[in-house]
């Protein structure tokens, strides 16, 4: 998280010492500003087809509430994502007689990721409703042909769901260019904000839905304070009938806010290239030692997998990690490296040379 971040949220505490200062108008401009921020990321038409979501489990329920599908019908997944963008559709398909199919990875080296879109492809059919999946896999960096899916899914009438958690904020996503149905994700991963905050991007399929909860921010002309006790039964025009309660959040929301305009002021393509100009050298040297590294067509540049070779041992590799303090996630078989700019040469030095203590062993 960003010091100018964190600054913010310190403000923001003490801010509540005297709330007075919060004017009716300060609820609506505060989440606006947000989702005015998201969208600019992500290419969205406008800020009200975003809205704001605590995570991404909560923006799937709504999802998961819309979609048009029942008994006959299937769901295509990636397999071993992150749990959220699982458990909503096992749970869906279990409550409505959805078929789910989870695609896995091949058991292969060369050519895993080409394949592994492929796979997913063939598993679309005309009885398909809904395709989910990150833009890039959680656990490898693994990236998806999100062009392809939505080629194929406009084919069969389907609709396309993104988690973006791991890519946006680092890798550039259009809406314009992908036509995702929805896009969800968490900001404290690569939009640099705090935890349990989050903004969704919710297309045409979603706009008359039903939302998972009922506030008084997310109906029609909620701004007027001194009406509110007149019910209203109408939702506010767009995607903000998803939002959260309590979205005006004024911790939260300012620090994301301020988050994602870093990061569009640096331009995730302009992250990217920083990653790959710092990893190029390094990865080179760690495939030279053996190192399974999906090639650059098919996995993100600001994270990807390392699987070892046999003659490495995981547990060994990971006391060579604390040793040196290097800090990576392991992820099944995937050892997770995920750089971003404050990481520099000298940090991808410590991590080769870990591997190299491990190759003359």
């Amino acid at each position: 998280m960003l010091k100018s971040v964190a600054e913010i949220g310190v403000r923001a505490i003490y801010d509540k010492d005297d709330p007075s200062s919060n004017r009716p108008e300060s609820f609506f401009e505060n989440t606006s500003a947000l989702r005015t921020e998201f969208a600019k990321l992500i290419g969205a038409p406008s800020e009200r087809s975003c809205a704001i979501t605590p995570s991404v489990s909560y923006a799937l329920a709504n999802v998961a509430k819309n979609l048009k599908a029942g008994k006959g019908d299937n769901m295509v997944i990636a397999d071993e994502q992150f749990p959220s963008n699982f458990y909503a559709w096992d749970a869906l398909s279990k409550e409505r007689g959805i078929t789910l199919k989870v695609v896995s990875a091949p058991d292969m080296i060369e050519g895993r990721a080409q394949r592994w879109n492929e796979l997913i492809l063939e598993a679309i059919d005309t009885n398909t409703k809904m395709i989910a999946t990150g833009h890039v896999h959680w656990a490898d960096g693994t990236k998806f042909n999100l062009a392809a899916i939505r080629k194929r899914a406009d084919e069969v009438g389907a609709i396309v769901v993104i988690d973006g958690t791991q890519s946006i904020g680092a890798l550039p996503f259009s809406v314009s260019e992908f036509r995702p149905d929805a896009v969800v994700a968490a900001g404290y991963k690569w939009m640099m904000g705090p935890y349990a905050s989050g903004v969704s991007y919710f297309g045409e399929y979603f706009q008359d839905g039903s939302p998972i909860e009922n506030n008084w921010m997310n109906r029609l002309n909620s701004e007027d304070f001194g009406n509110l006790v007149n019910y209203q039964e109408q939702y506010q025009p767009g995607s903000i009938r998803y939002e959260v309660g309590e979205s005006a959040n004024f911790i939260l929301t300012p620090m994301l806010t301020r988050a994602i305009a870093q990061v569009n002021e640096w331009g995730p393509e302009n992250i990217q290239t920083y990653c790959e100009n710092l990893t190029t050298p390094y990865i080179s040297e760690l495939r030279e030692l053996g190192v399974q590294i999906e090639s650059e067509a098919y996995r993100g540049r600001h994270l990807f997998g390392l699987r070892l070779p046999s003659h490495m041992n995981m547990e060994e590799i990971k006391q060579q990690f604390a040793e040196r303090r290097i800090f990576v996630s392991i992820r099944g078989n995937s050892i997770r490296i995920s750089p971003n700019l404050y990481n520099l040469e000298s940090d991808l030095e410590r991590l080769v040379d870990s591997f190299k203590v491990m190759d003359h062993a």
